[in-house]
């Protein structure tokens, strides 16, 4: 198939909705295609500037490219010291801090491969993450708000506090053989040390390993790294209960850092602020991508606090801020909204009372992009101010090296052109796959990723979301998976059937709405259920309202399942008729 120009997208003939980029290789502003290889390169153009800022209090840590590259070196040494070996998994369990970045990079300098560990996990989470991923390494911020994630590790594997160091044999975790403990900052308003012994040591103990390792050897290590390699693993709620492990090559996390300043039409060195986990897939992507390969920085906040993000827009000059709507409202209802001197900033994505700021002037226009996990983030897009290619309603088309597809779910078929079906796609950032599947489990037989996401195309290639065609209700930013929900109800005591679905909401997208029928006589309500979610499950899947049913209310069918698509309008209709009621009094 001829491609006329680096831009246009090509549909064949046939009228059927298949449309494939232009080729990666032609894209501009790419650059080296392993994590290492994108680390070096940022560093050798853009050696002295600042690269990465955490802010607390009166403490400010500022890293140059060079000192971001030296810390990196430092943990790769450490690693290689510590026997790490190419494609063994080392874990980053960590908020928003520069040692996230030196781990990342790091691991990657070494050969390793970086998996990133949810801050929200709760035991029983932290536990599926750790034998799903089977790291050999873990490096984990001690404690995180009123999380000890020591005394957790403890309490889950009690050979952590007696083991020799570096010679963990835990059946339950058989391939953790270390662990290496992060204290608190400096500025904190509770500063802690860390609680060392056993198998886990501090982190000056894990960084002095490596003072004998040559720096030759880290980058003979990182040179023989092809981009095709595994480069990280993230984990995403699926449509089964428990999180998936998403393996992502090198050259997933390099094309997309690369092309974000592209696709954003950034042109000068961007300081990028997010108070989100690093975890998330789009938020390393986007927030690296942007700041790094402009020669910009980075700036952190290790945990989300609306008067803490106004006072660091202004005091770092921020000028993209990657957030979720539901944070931008409550930087609204701060006390420090009014008075914030926001004029520094200028992309904001989804950032609509962002820019009702009197001091944000930008004529700036975000490009609509449509991804996902599995292709870590963006697979379709406009550039921004492109007005030329631009169509409303549209997500943009293909990105370089990308194959996309619509086709009738049940049989796979492709469908002609206009015509809603199930996009399915694949390209140079689909995942390797999940962990724990094979092939066949993860893709169709010409190696596309179906998303459960229904659109279309048109003459042009452009994509067009129509919704998801799967239950995945997706919150504030976030995937819930309802069967993940309903597998913690059920256990509740009294309960008879439950149906976890999302239900439109102004701020969040979907709020999670837990649906129950209690067993005859059983006395539930609402506390008791939120309590034993919390308990259990991240706060970002806590169900935000729990409603009661009875059986007849439900639509079940033959095979006594029930209907979540007829439980979400009942949903939607009680929540409709509660928020009616609460209001008629005070308009009497």
């Amino acid at each position: 198939m001829h491609h006329a120009d680096a831009g246009a997208c090509e549909l064949p003939d046939s009228g059927q909705s298949l449309v494939q980029a232009p080729p990666l290789a032609g894209e501009p502003g790419q650059g080296a295609h392993t994590i290492a290889g994108y680390l070096r390169e940022v560093a050798r153009r853009h050696g002295p500037s600042e690269a990465v800022v955490l802010r607390k209090g009166d403490h400010r840590i500022a890293w140059s490219y060079n000192e971001l590259l030296a810390r990196s070196m430092e943990v790769a040494r450490a690693l290689v010291a510590c026997g790490i070996g190419k494609g063994e998994r080392v874990g980053i369990l960590m908020t928003n801090r520069p040692e996230f970045l030196s781990s990342l990079f790091g691991t990657a300098l070494a050969g390793g491969v970086p998996v990133a560990l949810s801050t929200f996990s709760t035991p029983q989470e932290l536990d599926h993450l750790l034998r799903a991923s089977e790291i050999t390494l873990l490096l984990y911020e001690a404690r995180v708000l009123k999380k000890d994630f020591g005394a957790m590790l403890r309490e889950l594997e009690p050979m952590i506090a007696t083991a020799r160091r570096g010679e963990l044999a835990s059946a339950h975790f058989p391939y953790l053989r270390q662990l290496v403990a992060l204290g608190g900052l400096r500025g904190e308003a509770e500063p802690f040390a860390v609680e060392a012994g056993g198998a886990v040591e501090t982190w000056d103990e894990f960084v002095a390993h490596g003072t004998g390792i040559a720096d030759d050897l880290v980058l003979a290590r990182a040179d023989g790294v092809h981009p095709a390699d595994v480069g990280g693993i993230f984990f995403s709620s699926g449509t089964t209960s428990l999180p998936k492990g998403v393996v992502h090559s090198q050259r997933a996390f390099a094309v997309q850092w690369w092309r974000w300043p592209r696709l954003f039409a950034m042109h000068e060195p961007v300081r990028s602020w997010t108070g989100n986990g690093f975890f998330w897939s789009g938020n390393v992507s986007m927030v690296v991508g942007t700041a790094l390969s402009t020669g910009g920085t980075v700036v952190l906040q290790r945990v989300f606090d609306a008067d803490e993000a106004l006072e660091l827009a202004e005091k770092e000059q921020v000028t993209f801020l990657n957030g979720r709507p539901h944070q931008w409202a409550r930087l609204q209802a701060s006390p420090k909204w009014a008075g914030a001197d926001l004029s520094s900033v200028k992309y904001v994505p989804r950032g609509e009372l962002i820019w009702q700021h009197p001091t944000v002037n930008t004529d700036w226009e975000v490009p609509m992009s449509f991804g996902c996990t599995e292709t870590m983030t963006i697979c379709t897009s406009f550039v921004a101010g492109d007005t030329e290619h631009g169509f409303e309603g549209s997500f943009g088309a293909p990105l370089p090296g990308n194959f996309l597809k619509i086709v009738e779910p049940i049989s796979g078929r492709p469908v002609p052109v206009g015509t809603v079906g199930e996009m399915c796609i694949k390209g140079p950032t689909l995942m390797s796959g999940y962990l724990g599947k094979a092939p066949e489990e993860c893709f169709d037989a010409e190696g596309f990723f179906c998303t459960g996401d229904a659109g279309r195309v048109d003459e042009a290639g452009r994509f067009f979301w129509e919704g998801r065609m799967t239950e995945m209700i997706k919150t504030g930013g976030a995937n819930v998976a309802p069967i993940e929900v309903d597998d913690v109800i059920a256990r509740i005591p009294g309960v008879k059937r439950t149906q976890t679905v999302g239900v439109p909401d102004d701020l969040l997208g979907e709020m999670v709405v837990a649906c129950i029928v209690p067993i005859d006589g059983a006395a539930l309500d609402e506390a008791t259920v939120i309590a034993s979610c919390k308990a259990e499950i991240a706060s970002f899947k806590v169900p935000r309202r729990v409603l009661f049913f009875r059986d007849e209310d439900y639509a079940i069918t033959g095979s006594e399942k029930v209907k979540s698509s007829e439980v979400r309008a009942l949903a939607v209709a009680r929540l409709a008729a509660d928020n009616a009621e609460a209001v008629r009094p005070t308009l009497a």
